[in-house]
């Protein structure tokens, strides 16, 4: 099983740590293209005039205030780095808390976790890597948008990598759009909607949440990883979560695309 996570705005800054080499992360075959990637990035974020200053906080979507962010990536070359579980911080990862699991249930999440990312395009959670600014809707100078580039580059890779497991699907949609499970994965494929149910009135009613839905698919992934689950199909993976107390329905959706599954959480 392939459990795909969005990563995080939110990121812990190694202190130490050598810098990252793209061809020891997960998939090597990527390499060149997170190189392409990083190459952009860095050389952008090194112009240090004022005007170039303001391109690069532009087209990363950054705000003045954030220029840090800009003399960060200029410099990740050579960043100390980390592995990704202790550089992700967002609400996701805050939930899921990886380092406090037991070795087994560690074990179980390191090999099935994937992290999408708009800089290095896929990572495990072993994988080390530097803080980071760069999200998969930006355009860099001399690249484009990065969304094509890691669509045309992952496609023949990640099909691969699912094997004949199922997939779970954390994603958010820009993230999302890197790689879409295609023929037979697609009906493999678990797409995950979070939503909130409250009575108003003596009336059930729910909605979609944004901001805490990251914060239940990260305690659902960990309940799978404690459990240790195995399911070999869509359907395994439906039962494995209802006997650890998430409330799970499925969507109409077409044979050939991915299973809609939502998960109705009572609490934020």
């Amino acid at each position: 099983m392939l459990i795909l996570l969005p990563p995080s705005e939110g990121k812990s800054v190694p202190a130490t740590g050598d810098p990252v080499d793209p061809a020891e992360l997960w998939l090597p075959r990527l390499a060149p293209a997170r190189r392409r990637v990083l190459t952009r990035l860095v050389a952008m974020c090194r112009r240090h005039s004022a005007r170039g200053t303001a391109a690069s906080l532009a087209t990363l979507g950054l705000s003045a205030g954030q220029a840090d962010e800009v003399v960060r990536n200029a410099g990740l070359a050579s960043a100390p780095a980390a592995p990704a579980a202790e550089v992700y911080s967002g609400v996701l990862y805050e939930a899921l808390g990886a380092a406090g699991l037991a070795p087994a249930a560690r074990d179980w999440l390191d090999a099935r976790a994937v992290v999408f990312s708009g800089l290095w395009g896929v990572v495990r959670l072993p994988d080390r890597i530097p803080a980071y600014r760069c999200s998969v809707a930006v355009s860099l100078p001399g690249l484009g948008g990065l969304t094509g580039h890691w669509k045309k580059a992952l496609a023949p890779v990640l099909t691969a990598a699912a094997g004949d497991g199922p997939v779970l699907d954390l994603r958010s949609g820009a993230y999302a759009a890197m790689w879409s499970p295609a023929g037979p994965l697609a009906a493999r494929t678990a797409q995950v909607r979070v939503l909130h149910e409250r009575t108003v009135g003596g009336v059930a009613q729910r909605s979609v949440v944004s901001h805490f839905n990251k914060a239940t698919k990260g305690r659902l992934v960990r309940s799978l990883a404690e459990a240790g689950a195995e399911p070999a199909s869509v359907g395994d993976l439906v039962t494995a979560l209802r006997d650890l107390k998430h409330t799970v329905e499925e969507r109409p959706a077409p044979a050939d695309r991915p299973r809609q599954l939502d998960v109705v959480v009572p609490e934020l």
